[in-house]
């Protein structure tokens, strides 16, 4: 995503609007770390990246059975009671879909989409969506288990499916999102309803009413809150290097100055310019910018909010967070709107239908977690909230080699050759 001036004071203003909430849950998670791991958590305030269960410390989902007040949301030992499989997955989703009037997948989707990890050959196995362009050419491309995380991974992708087949009528060059974060803002959006405890419960994979809502939101923090600061930061650290702000030798270390500035993460290990970190994430190498995810995070919210209310779904009391959309019509005519748009309108214009105002904002998403914000507030009082003494001083060697500065260029160099010569494979 091309990002000017403009554009990265405005996204800073809204990571400065959703940064006291990441805190909190921040400083509740290294509150309970702490009870796990004794005098193991730096005393300056950072958490150990190494400890929060994803690579970049990126999503914080997998530690959720350590940090959650007691209840756990996981409906992945129902669905295999039930003897679930993925083609039920693949058509509850559709089902979903259909639901709001919008169209089922097409025969070709059914017949050539790759759902589950073939033994004949090997894969990439990441989840993803595709549109080839030709008349009812869609398809999805996952290794499916059956758990409950996969369940909600394929309404994701479904999402872009259906994304693709709204726009499929415009001129080929009009057929994307809107703007970079639409598409994966539509496919979390439809995740936002089907994780809720009702919509479990309605598909029957959730037998009683134990789940607390607190416990609810925790989860669901764990992943969209707790991704923020990565998703801002990450290009952020690349402008600054394309600019000229970071020198080449000084690579490694910016991107740890960033990790550790809004993230509030730090190396298990010192780190230096013999190694190069961010290189680790796929988008860096292969040269896939990242904001868009950021903006997808919070816009997704904001599509929500007006989708639940246009649809009645908050005129009987209920909170933002416990809204669902199955079945609401109202709310799939509005996204067949949007939706079909593609790119030919600004994305201005679109994201008023979508979200009943032109300009993005993160009041949906603190609305959405109002109420885990209250419960942090309780849970984290006499913690320190932040970590403002944390310095990358602490964390990289001194005197150590620089990594030579084509690095950058050769790691993505490679990836496009490897990727070109993938393509090539019969």
């Amino acid at each position: 995503m091309l990002c000017g001036r403009k554009c990265r004071l405005f996204t800073r203003s809204l990571w400065e609007e959703v940064s006291p909430l990441y805190k909190k849950l921040h400083a509740l998670v290294r509150k309970k770390l702490k009870e796990m791991y004794p005098g193991k958590i730096p005393a300056d305030g950072t958490i150990p990246a190494h400890l929060l269960g994803n690579m970049w410390a990126q999503s914080w989902g997998n530690i959720y059975n350590n940090v959650s007040q007691g209840s756990i949301l996981d409906v992945t030992p129902e669905m295999k009671k039930q003897n679930w499989d993925v083609k039920r997955m693949f058509t509850t989703s559709e089902d979903f879909f259909k639901s709001l009037g919008l169209d089922p997948m097409t025969e070709i989707f059914w017949n050539k989409s790759m759902v589950t990890k073939p033994s004949d050959r090997k894969v990439v196995c990441h989840a993803s969506a595709w549109d080839f362009a030709t008349p009812h050419d869609f398809r999805i491309k996952m290794c499916t288990d059956v758990n409950m995380e996969d369940l909600f991974t394929v309404h994701h992708e479904m999402g872009h499916i259906v994304y693709f087949m709204q726009y499929f009528d415009q001129h080929p060059l009009f057929r994307e999102g809107a703007n970079e974060g639409f598409h994966e803002a539509i496919g979390d959006l439809m995740s936002l309803s089907v994780s809720t405890p009702s919509h479990l419960k309605m598909l029957g994979l959730l037998k009683n009413d134990s789940i607390d809502a607190v416990d609810f939101q925790l989860l669901t923090a764990l992943e969209k809150v707790a991704f923020l600061p990565f998703g801002y930061l990450l290009d952020k650290w690349r402008w600054a290097l394309f600019t000229g702000e970071t020198p080449m030798d000084q690579m490694n270390r910016k991107f740890w100055e960033y990790r550790i500035k809004y993230q509030g993460v730090s190396p298990p290990v010192k780190r230096s310019e013999k190694d190069f970190d961010p290189g680790a994430k796929y988008h860096v190498p292969a040269n896939v910018p990242y904001l868009r995810y950021f903006v997808s995070f919070i816009i997704q919210f904001q599509f929500h909010e007006h989708l639940c209310k246009e649809s009645g779904e908050l005129d009987s009391g209920k909170k933002l967070h416990e809204c669902d959309i199955y079945g609401k019509e109202k709310a799939g005519q509005i996204l067949r709107k949007g939706l079909s748009l593609g790119s030919s309108k600004v994305w201005q214009d679109v994201f008023e239908i979508m979200a009943g105002t032109r300009q993005m904002s993160a009041s949906s998403i603190k609305k959405y977690f109002e109420p885990l914000e209250k419960w942090l507030d309780d849970q984290v009082q006499g913690e320190t909230i932040g970590w403002d003494n944390a310095k990358v001083e602490d964390y990289m060697e001194s005197g150590s080699e620089v990594l030579h500065t084509s690095m950058f260029l050769v790691l993505s160099l490679v990836s496009t050759v490897m990727f070109a010569w993938r393509a090539l494979q019969p």
